[in-house]
């Protein structure tokens, strides 16, 4: 009899263990989310920097404000990959260039126009879990960067912008509201370089200037995301 009483009562000890822990993992599943989305505004601020020919000078790129989405994916409650999506418009200038040989001052700036960029940034994201509610992440990936929509402005003939491949360095937190929905602050530094053709031909016979531009921006993103 007590043998028996004795293998009830371990029987019961047993499966009263295994339900909590079903219970622990299914809660551990039920939180974790593969997939999230936020929607940030995101200040774009140049660092730019150019190698211009035959004129010379530098550059100057515009600052901007843009919305931005981006998308998630957890490979693990750790390990995750972000989409990041936007386009921003800058007007573009030069600064102290040389014009003396088509007739123009020493030291003068000239109108670009503007120019579209599209660039899709893909990082790769290792998340901190620092309690239930401030969750910091750092991460690092590339980029592409398309020019599109070029404006020459009323100087030049024409601009072009040669499409280019950069890469990033990211760092954030997420504050958690629930848990699904949360605050998002976010910093991204695209290295980015690209080849500029500036079509001058209307100034002077054949004048072609070419510069090596670049842009490097700081991404200061604040906005709200969503787990799902």
């Amino acid at each position: 009899m007590k043998k028996l009483a004795f293998a009830v009562l371990a029987a019961s000890l047993f499966s009263f263990n295994f339900t909590n822990a079903q219970e622990k993992d299914n809660k551990t599943t039920t939180e974790f989310k593969n997939w999230q989305v936020r929607l940030r505004g995101v200040g774009v601020i140049p660092s730019e920097s150019a190698t211009i020919g035959a004129i010379g000078g530098d550059v100057a790129i515009s600052n901007n404000f843009i919305p931005e989405l981006d998308f998630t994916y957890f490979f693990t409650k750790n390990i995750a990959a972000e989409l990041i999506l936007g386009t921003t418009k800058h007007d573009v200038h030069t600064k102290d260039s040389n014009l003396s040989p088509i007739g123009g001052p020493t030291s003068a700036d000239v109108n670009l126009g503007s120019v579209y960029l599209l660039p899709p940034t893909l990082t790769l994201q290792y998340h901190f879990y620092a309690g239930k509610v401030f969750k910091p992440y750092v991460g690092a990936g590339v980029n592409y960067t398309i020019f599109y929509n070029v404006k020459s402005g009323p100087v030049v003939k024409d601009v072009k912008y040669d499409n280019a491949f950069g890469y990033a360095f990211q760092a954030g937190f997420d504050l958690m509201i629930t848990d699904k929905y949360f605050i998002n602050v976010d910093a991204k530094k695209v290295f980015l370089n690209t080849d500029v053709t500036v079509d001058a031909s209307n100034l002077a016979t054949g004048l072609s200037i070419p510069a090596k531009v670049d842009i490097n921006p700081l991404l200061l993103g604040f906005g709200v995301g969503m787990k799902f």
